[in-house]
This record gives C-alpha cells, structure tokens and sequence, in this order.
C-alpha cells in the first residue's frame, strides 16, 4: 500500500495581535519540511507524524511524505501564505502517482484570511485531488473546532483523547491501523457529528474528574458493536468562527444512524453536565495568598491568557510583578519572550549586572514593561531536545535565551514563543524548576505532562493579556448561535 501523510498545522486566534507570516512556518517550530525530511526529523518521536511512520511500518505501508509546515498559535494565515502551503501540498500529492490512502496532521483549529474553516477547506481540496475512493483520515488536536464540512470531506478523524496531549503517536497510530482495517477488512466508516452549544472551560485535565468521567463516557461509546472510534473535541474559543464550540464525533462501520444516534448520546451527557467544565481564574495575587496559606510546595502559577500555545505574545507581566511586590524568594517564570531585552544580555555577558525593562513589548494589553537590575546567570542559542510525556525525543529551540536573576526571582528570558512543556530546556539553562518554590508558566495544562507528578500545588491565574483585556469582554461577532457560558441557555 502506497500512503501519503504530510501537516497543515496550526491553531489561529482571531484576538490576538500576533501576525502569522512565511516565517512563521519556515523559520519557527519545526521549520518547513519537504519530503524524507519529515521522516528524518519525527521517526521515534511522540508526534503525531512519529505515530504514522510507526504505523506504517508496523502495517507494511509505503509512506511518501508530503509537506511539514506547522505554525506556532498565533494570528490568521494569509491567503496567500495558506494557498502556497496548500498547493505545495497538492502538487506533491498529485506526483506521488496512484496512493491507496491519505494520513495528515492537521489541528482543527485553523483560521486563514477569508477562510473560517482552515481544516475543512484542506481537506476538500485533498478529496478533489485524490477522488472519492481514496481513505482520508487525519488526526485532530482535542481543542479542534469540528465542521460539518471537515466530516464530510474526510473518511475518518481521530481527536487526541489527553490533555495535556501526550497520546499523539497513538492515536497516529490508530488512524494507521484504521487504514488497514479499510483495505484488510473491508471496513466502511461512516461519521457523524454533533455540535454542542458550548465553549468548555478549564476543566479539561484528562487525568482528572470530570474529564476522566467524559473520557470513560467516550471509551464505553467505542467498546460498542459497530462503533469504530470516537473523540471529543472541547473546542479553541479564541476563534471568532461559526463553528466554534465543543463538539464529539462517532465513526461506525457502515451504519450513518448508529453513529448519528451515539453523538447525539455522548453530546446530551457532556451538556447534562456543562457546568461542570467550567472553573474560575483569579489573578496571581489572590492565588499566591491561597498557596502561601496552603503551604503545598512548589507550587506553580498557570497564565493561561498569555499561553503561547494558544496564540499569545507570551510576553504579559503580571505574574512577574506580583513575584517582585511579594519579595518571594526561589521563584521563577516560564518564559518571558522578550528578545531586545536577550540582545541586552548577550551584549552585557554572563556575570554582568545590568539594568533592564523585561516583558510587555509586543502590545499594551500585554501590560507594563518591569524595570529589573539583574544579574545574567546564562546565555543559550536554545537548542534543546524534549524529555517529557509531550514530544519525547524531539529536537527544539527556544532561539537566543538568557537566564536573569534579581534577588531570589529567576526569569528564562526567550525569543521563540513556546510553552514549557517539560523541564528540558530550563535545565540546559542552569534552571531546574524542581528546586524553586513558585513557579510561574505561560502555558494552560500542557505543562502538566512534565510538571504535575512533582508539584505541590497548580493554581490557574488570568492576567491582562490579548486574550483578556482589562475591564472588557472578547468581542465575538461571527458565532451565530448562543453559545454557553457567553449567552443563557
């Protein structure tokens, strides 16, 4: 069997004033990956594309490589960025000759200028290409935003069923192993989905109640006669979108009523209870006096509103000014993306004390820039390689780096926006967050995969940021239908 996989990949925020361009895709992340590079770059690693060369090697498939090209969270593509990524995508597909099946990685979050529904408008144009006989199936990020165009353009998607996302090469793994049952079995996937009118809230931890309830709920679905698999989508609300909002989607084996009646059930048991996926987020201050009074160390300080992973600048000064006016001592902030202020560093040297504004460059929603006298500790190009749950064996960077100290408050100052998904490249700076007592992240739940087993304490905090800007809501405009909690349902 002749496959072909490749990844459009990227999750866009509608509010956020981070711009996406070429760069973005060629120069950030992972680069722009053509070919046999993208075989090189992800074999053995905990990647979704890592999963698919697993698979095919496990089911005898040929698996002929396409493109790489996935973003950092950030503003709508261009159209003519997103058309070039496209086509270039295509025409390999088109030279590829005759293929027995398609396996992308896409996010199911994508917004391009003109184009609300990134994923469905990508898979349409593969469907065209390769006919109405060819599997397609793709893996989707369990914070997609599911259209109905997205189901019926592709033979089976297969979300992400952890969160933090650790299950990637597995569920590629799966989407693998439901190819083969289409042309070893003779397998008929049928898919339905249902919409749910909802945005999910924080509580979406998978190893945690309610979601460990939610995921049960899902797995006693797919254990069913006739039911092939099943995912549950809880949505990117920081996309003003028609199609934004939770979501599951059922696959059967040739029975569009077994499936549709499934959704439906496993959609009605989420709304039952959507109150319960919702939790507040009080600001730094008001968590640290809850943590100080607990005393459960070291406790860590989640910014979800300036999480890079979801599209901020990753560059707000809230939980930084809160760590100064309290004098905490062994606390630490992961990361600040501040590159004028890495250059100030390189150009001061280790061992120099040098006085400096971190942070809130990007935009004045981010907040106030913070005046430090610090002393550089390290400096770093910011290689790494992930040794986590998440990404395990993966090659990364965090660009030029630098390591700022100021009385007992540590800043790992960067130039790329990613977030901490373990504790890899703090430690290839000197910085083991294991020895802090605070710890301050810009990252909503993924930095649980390398955090969570050694913390005492995980407090979500909001911070003025793009993504919550002070005294007003997010202004959605492009919804058209209610949606809970915005609106009474």
């Amino acid at each position: 069997m002749r496959v072909i996989t490749g990844a459009i990949g990227h999750e866009t925020s509608t509010f956020t004033t981070v711009a996406t361009t070429w760069a973005s895709y060629r120069n950030q992340r992972f680069g722009y990956l053509l070919g046999n590079e993208i075989i090189s770059k992800f074999r053995g690693t905990n990647t979704t594309i890592g999963g698919y060369i697993a698979g095919a090697e496990a089911h005898g498939f040929e698996l002929i490589s396409t493109i790489y090209a996935n973003a950092h969270p950030s503003g709508p593509t261009p159209r003519d960025i997103f058309d070039a990524i496209l086509r270039d995508m295509l025409d390999r597909i088109a030279e590829a000759g005759p293929i027995d099946g398609v396996l992308l990685d896409l996010h199911g979050a994508m917004v391009a200028e003109g184009i609300d529904d990134g994923e469905g408008h990508i898979l349409t144009a593969v469907r065209e290409l390769v006919g109405p006989q060819v599997p397609i199936l793709a893996e989707l990020d369990i914070h997609s935003n599911v259209s109905r165009r997205m189901v019926e353009m592709a033979d089976v998607l297969i979300g992400r069923e952890t969160y933090p996302e650790i299950d990637q090469a597995e569920r590629a793994r799966e989407c693998a192993d439901v190819l083969a049952r289409i042309h070893q079995e003779g397998v008929r996937p049928t898919m339905a989905l249902r919409q749910i009118p909802m945005v999910w809230g924080l509580n979406q931890v998978t190893a945690h109640s309610p979601m460990r309830e939610a995921i049960a709920e899902l797995h006693r679905i797919e254990a069913q006669p006739g039911v092939i698999c099943g995912s549950i989508a809880t949505c990117y609300p920081l996309a003003d979108i028609p199609d934004m909002g939770a979501s599951v989607y059922i696959v059967t084996d040739n029975d569009s009523d077994l499936a549709q009646g499934y959704a439906d059930e496993l959609a009605a048991w989420i709304w039952e209870r959507r109150a319960d996926w919702q939790a507040p987020m009080p600001p730094t201050r008001e968590a640290l006096a809850q943590a100080t009074a607990e005393g459960k160390f070291p406790v860590i300080f989640a910014d979800r509103n300036d999480n890079t992973g979801g599209g901020s600048p990753g560059d707000s000064t809230g939980i930084l000014q809160t760590f100064i006016e309290a004098e905490l001592e062994d606390a630490c902030i992961l990361y600040i993306v501040d590159p004028g202020a890495v250059r100030a560093c390189q150009e001061a040297g280790v061992g120099a004390t040098l006085t400096l504004d971190v942070g809130a460059k990007s935009t004045p929603l981010q907040g106030q820039p913070i005046r430090m006298t610090a002393e550089v500790v390290a400096l770093s190009e910011g290689h790494f390689r992930y040794d986590g749950p998440r990404n395990a064996g993966l090659a990364s960077s965090m660009g030029p780096s630098a390591y700022i100290r100021q009385d007992g408050i540590h800043v790992l100052l960067v130039t790329e926006r990613e977030q901490p998904f373990d504790t890899a490249f703090s430690r290839t700076m000197g910085l083991d967050p294991r020895q802090m007592r605070y710890i301050g992240v810009k990252s909503t739940v993924h930095f649980r995969a390398g955090f969570e087993s050694w913390a005492g304490a995980i407090h979500a905090v909001s911070e003025p940021s793009v993504h919550d800007p002070v005294g007003k809501e997010l202004a959605f405009h492009n919804l058209g239908r209610k949606l809970y909690p915005l609106d009474e349902i």
